[in-house]
């Protein structure tokens, strides 16, 4: 049975544009507070949940008086690295409850809002000082940090948990994760929001462009996204209108008064209530936002002015577009390439490359990120990552080129293990959107098979999954046995675990042609066909293969030619990526009549006796 869902804010969202609030620090800063307040923990906001709840009760009744219809909590900070510096990490889950509790409070003390509509409390978590992606921090401390946060703040009366000022995706990954644990915990959903930071450069932090955060987080479960915080209006516009396009979401923003400019005080924001007004209700008439408020800067005589003009306006429809990809940290990669199939680079793959494997082994790990790098320049769009080796902590050898190429790698990765425990070392480091090779049923479905510990993972985790089409007989070499198992598949993980169609990337394996034995000498034909039927029965489903298995065992040269021509010829039926060698695949071309005819004998079995 699924968890009640508190849909409240998301169903506001149907009626109207909701209003947030604005910039909490910029109020703190105008309080007339002493080190006493902050028992000595200067800068330590959060303590004033303890401390001065009534200072805090007055700036939610500020924004609310001004016309905001959600207000976010005072605890921002409520995270492990912030606590821990003031060494009170342990009072984590205490002030995320008093701080929710005290907006909470305020919320119900002055009833519905403008049109009647209730008043929300948005639980902020902020991203803390620690990057994961840099090995600041372990990913699964941060999340159980998280966990205790969102414990608190569902504790403390939030309508949603707003993910804010998120500067690294990885740390993203483990306050949405962490979240949902609470949730899982405590029997009840609320609606995730995920706000972005992006920078006067045009990426977060790290460097992630606005569509690898889109295509790492939509997956995720998440509610709504959209961007705070790092500059004003003026500088978020492509972003918001990249979401727009592209994010099945809503999307929401809030800015600062524009970029801060250095006053006598320290930073001022130079944006007036009217300017920023003007900036959001054109927003919402060009990109269709939901919702909208302020961050460092804004004040209440703001979000007053944003809620005046946003009435005015009429909201626009987005009609946006989804289109299915992986992304690195940096930079999101779709499944469907414009000029070529999506070609997965096979070499850091620990049984297919000796060089990779005798780098692994050795600890060269700059040798691995070396050969990782020559695949990105001889055309690959995604890394096959495999560690697998008889005799090694394979979850380690994952964890330590996982968080290498996390960062040193503009390519998605592929993840590709049978042991669950592997592949959770991946995505544990890995902050874009992996796929993850690969679920089968050769042990069954059951709470205790493999194919349900990797999907369990591949669920909490947004990834793409490879699914082979081998079951408890075995692996399939007929056409109608890789549909028959490719359908159960498919339809298993979309019924069952709640992923798309275009999520699902099937493999119908493919197996040796060259050594002439009777019982092999249709496979390259039963591969294709499969293809060939799969694609006409779920049209969004995207399809992978181990190309050069089909040559195992013949000459360089020949191998080359038959693997061109093979791939040409899946391609035609459907395939849309390959774990290949990029540089090594010919253009049809490129190959002499006579190579490619005796190449198409093969695959198609035209081979006559003698």
């Amino acid at each position: 049975m699924s968890a009640p869902f508190n849909s409240a804010l998301l169903d506001a969202l149907k009626q109207r544009v909701v209003i947030g609030d604005g910039a909490m620090g910029t109020m703190l800063q105008a309080a007339d507070l002493t080190l006493d307040d902050f028992l000595g923990l200067e800068g330590c906001n959060e303590i004033l949940n303890d401390t001065r709840p009534d200072v805090l009760k007055d700036i939610h009744r500020a924004y609310f008086a001004a016309g905001a219809d959600a207000v976010e909590t005072n605890t921002f900070g409520c995270n492990l690295p912030n606590l821990a510096d003031y060494d009170i990490s342990h009072r984590i889950r205490e002030l995320a409850e008093k701080g929710t509790a005290l907006a909470r409070e305020v919320a119900d003390e002055m009833g519905p809002g403008r049109d009647g509509m209730a008043r929300f409390v948005l639980g902020s978590m902020g991203p803390g000082t620690k990057l994961p992606s840099l090995g600041h921090a372990p990913y699964a401390v941060l999340r159980d940090a998280y966990t205790e946060a969102a414990l608190g703040m569902i504790d403390g009366g939030a309508d949603a948990i707003l993910v804010e000022t998120c500067q690294d995706l990885l740390q993203v990954k483990a306050a949405i994760l962490g979240s949902q644990r609470a949730m899982e915990q405590l029997g009840l959903r609320l609606p995730i929001i995920t706000h972005v930071t992006v920078e006067t450069t045009g990426t977060m932090l790290l460097g992630s462009e606005i569509g690898a955060a889109l295509t790492a987080l939509e997956p995720l479960g998440i509610d709504m996204i959209g961007l705070n915080c790092a500059t004003g209006p003026a500088e978020m516009s492509e972003h918001l209108r990249h979401l727009s396009k592209y994010s099945t979401l809503p999307v929401s923003v809030m800015p600062n008064a524009g970029l801060p400019q250095l006053g006598p005080k320290g930073a001022e924001y130079p944006l007036t209530a009217d300017e920023l007004a003007e900036a959001l209700s054109g927003f919402v008439s060009e990109f269709g936002l939901g919702l909208v408020g302020g961050c460092c800067g804004t004040t209440p005589e703001h979000i007053s002015a944003v809620a005046d003009a946003v009435r005015q306006v009429e909201k626009a429809q987005r009609t946006p577009i989804h289109e299915p990809s992986t992304s690195s940290l940096y930079s999101a990669v779709p499944f469907e390439q414009d000029a070529s199939i999506l070609m997965i680079g096979e070499r850091t793959n620990s049984n297919g490359s000796k060089a990779f494997r005798e780098a692994m082994l050795s600890a060269d790990y700059q040798k691995c990120l070396d050969i990782a790098k020559d695949q990105t320049r001889d055309g690959a769009h995604m890394l096959d990552l495999n560690v697998d080796y008889v005799g090694r902590d394979g979850a380690a050898d994952m964890s330590e080129l996982a968080s290498r190429l996390a960062t040193s790698s503009t390519l998605p990765i592929m993840l590709d293990s049978t042991e669950p425990a592997v592949l959770q070392a991946g995505l544990e480091h890995l902050g874009g959107r992996c796929a993850v090779n690969s679920v089968n049923y050769e042990d069954g479905a059951g709470p205790e098979s493999r194919f349900h510990k990797i999907m369990t993972l591949v669920k909490e985790h947004g990834a793409a999954v490879v699914a082979l089409t081998i079951d408890e007989e075995g692996q399939a070499r007929t056409a109608e046995t890789k549909v028959a198992i490719a359908k159960r598949l498919i339809e298993d993980i979309k019924g069952n675990w709640g992923l798309a169609e275009s999520d699902i990337i099937v493999d119908a394996l493919t197996f040796p042609i060259s050594t002439g034995q009777e019982e092999v000498r249709r496979d390259g034909i039963e591969t294709i066909e499969a293809i060939r039927q799969l694609k006409a029965a779920y049209p969004e489903l995207h399809f992978t293969l181990g190309i050069s298995n089909i040559s195992f065992g013949l000459n360089p040269a020949a191998r080359q030619v038959l693997n061109s021509v093979f791939l040409h010829e899946c391609t035609e039926a459907g395939l849309d990526t390959a774990i290949v060698h990029a540089s090594k695949i010919l253009p049809m071309a490129r190959i002499p009549d006579e190579q490619r005819e005796t190449a198409l004998d093969l695959v198609y079995d035209r081979r006559s006796e003698g």
